[in-house]
């Protein structure tokens, strides 16, 4: 089995960074969500190299990877490889994964119960319903032992793959953004972790159930700053990933995350065999 390197690290949603080169060229870089710790630390590191940075926010999944497709932004950072290559199937637009950054585990949280085990008859669960995250908070649930998969299910499989549900669960898809706001109207929900931190959560200790970073099996959910493929060997970028990968970055998410999140640094050859193999499997 590879190894990749896992240490707890903060939320990465999607943001934006402007990097000059000699010709003081600004990169622009999309997010969804720009007050993490870790950014004035990279700014000062990206500054000595003569890279300025600029962050441009999101309010939501669906923009950045089409503001990046139409040269509006050179670079973003809010999302895991899975749901790159299925954007990429979807849009037919020429996108790829630069470097990897963080992998953000997405945990079942609740305010009317502490324990997984309190879980009833018929309750009602909310989940993500974008075709990579809803598959991976069905996995969620699956872990738990809540309900069982079919076989072919796969990474993009939706709630008519559920084979078993022993407690008749409700199990509710809606908009991602959403899911923090039906806390007070359900049981429980499956929340992103950068949502999560949006909405005032701590990724790190209020999950009452969450995922578990071990081996090769979270690939497919590694956050990534991605480019456009023309770009794949910029070297401004390729510096903004190298500086990215620093102890002092990693300390400064850790300690903003509480370790909610963890920092995973991929080969380049695990990262391109990882979205090849991910785009053939969404479409």
């Amino acid at each position: 089995m590879k190894k990749i390197l896992l240490t707890a690290v903060t939320a990465l949603s999607a943001f934006t960074l402007a990097a000059c080169g000699d010709d003081n060229e600004v990169v622009k870089i999309g997010v969804n969500g720009a007050d993490g710790a870790q950014w004035p630390i990279l700014e000062e590191k990206l500054e000595k190299e003569g890279i300025e940075i600029e962050l441009v926010e999101f309010a939501d999944y669906t923009l950045p990877n089409n503001a990046l497709a139409q040269g509006e932004v050179d670079l973003n950072a809010f999302q895991h490889i899975s749901f790159l290559a299925s954007y990429v199937n979807e849009s037919g637009n020429e996108l790829i994964p630069l470097g990897s950054t963080v992998f953000a585990p997405l945990g079942l949280y609740s305010e009317k119960i502490t324990d997984i085990n309190e879980i009833k008859e018929g309750d009602k669960i909310a989940i993500p319903d974008d075709p990579s995250n809803q598959a991976r908070a069905l996995r969620l649930l699956e872990s738990a032992g809540f309900i069982e998969l079919a076989e072919d299910f796969g990474l993009f499989g939706d709630p008519t793959k559920i084979t078993a549900n022993k407690l008749n669960l409700d199990i509710i898809p809606m908009t991602a953004q959403q899911t923090p706001q039906v806390l007070p109207d359900v049981v429980a929900a499956v929340i992103n972790n950068g949502i999560a931190g949006q909405a005032g959560l701590n990724p790190g200790e209020d999950p009452i159930y969450r995922e578990l970073a071990e081996d090769e099996s979270v690939y497919p959910y590694v956050n990534i700053i991605a480019a456009r493929a023309e770009d794949k060997d910029n070297e401004v970028y390729q510096k903004i990933i190298e500086l990215y990968h620093t102890e002092e970055i990693e300390k400064a998410i850790k300690d903003d995350t509480n370790g909610g999140q963890l920092m995973t640094i991929l080969t380049d050859e695990d990262l391109q065999t990882t979205f090849e193999d991910l785009k053939v499997q969404s479409k």
